[in-house]
């Protein structure tokens, strides 16, 4: 049998999901600045050192990374790092993060994550560049934060959890980013069983997603023909999807009550609209953002 790429090599998504965070953390323009400034600290040698030159973030921007992408990954990583604090300030008992990559927050807001355990669900071969990659640059990961390594299509979730210390019954917030679009069906359905049993009341859930009408191949969203290229050549493929007007049915038969939702135009006008109203920046349609609610 083939193996999946990110079985074989560490995840082409994060990668630039990664460069993107970086980039963003260099801007000047307060629309398009976000804080992810640690994102730079794990990008290999030359990628760091080009990444400070305005005229290479400016061809990655516009040439490499597909229409929209870059705005996108801006507002989904303003939008959790929110989400995040937000979990911390309520001293939340625990924080998951499944297909964690090249995420920082466990680091960036270590201060205030005194009181929460932070566990980090990814890859093996993607988990340990991380890790690799915070040695080298002596970044500092407390105690409380665990990494976990898992396929998640072959391992079984709960266990996995149960060997790392991740307590059922607990306030908790597990945050999906970037991942769901390349499970399998039962991989998703399985993920969120695994959610609800372990999810104590008035946890949260947050997760994007892409638009099912993308893997039907409609070609109706802004960006959406040359994001869907892009993922194919990074042969990470897209698997799961949802119609928008489904969120509400999706997030119940999971035993949760969505908070939240926004998909690309409710986006641009929270994080790219200017004081008269006008758009700085318009972002791929594909994607959505939900915050859900354990009841």
């Amino acid at each position: 049998m083939i193996k999946k790429r990110i079985e074989r090599t560490t995840s082409r998504t994060a990668e630039m999901t990664c460069v993107s965070r970086a980039a963003s953390s260099l801007e000047s323009n307060d629309y398009y600045h976000s804080d992810d400034s640690l994102a730079v600290k794990l990008l290999p040698g030359f990628v760091r050192v080009l990444i400070h030159v305005l005229l290479f973030r400016r061809f990655f921007i516009r040439v490499l990374a597909p229409t929209g992408v870059y705005e996108y990954v801006i507002a989904r990583t303003k939008y959790i790092d929110t989400a995040f604090k937000k979990a911390l300030i309520e001293r939340f008992d625990q924080i998951l993060l499944f297909g964690a990559g090249f995420d920082t927050r466990a680091l960036r807001f270590h201060s205030e994550a005194q009181h929460t355990r932070i566990f980090e669900l990814d890859a093996p071969l993607t988990q340990q560049a991380k890790i690799q990659q915070y040695r080298r640059r002596n970044l500092i990961v407390q105690s409380n934060v665990v990494f976990i390594a898992i396929d998640f299509d072959k391992e079984p979730l709960p266990h996995k959890l149960d060997t790392a210390g991740f307590s059922k019954d607990r306030r908790s917030l597990f945050i999906l980013e970037g991942l769901l679009m390349y499970l399998d069906p039962d991989s998703v359905q399985s993920t969120f069983q695994t959610i609800h049993e372990y999810a104590g009341m008035g946890s949260r859930v947050v997760f994007d997603y892409i638009q099912a009408s993308v893997l039907r191949h409609e070609n109706t969203l802004y960006g959406e023909s040359g994001l869907a290229k892009s993922v194919s050549k990074a042969g990470e493929q897209w698997r799961f999807g949802i119609d928008s007007r489904e969120i509400a049915a999706f997030a119940a038969v999971h035993g949760l009550v969505v908070s939240d939702h926004k998909c690309a135009q409710e986006l641009e006008a929270t994080y790219f609209q200017d004081e008269q109203g006008r758009l700085v920046g318009r972002m791929n349609g594909t994607h959505c953002l939900v915050t859900a609610v354990r009841r």
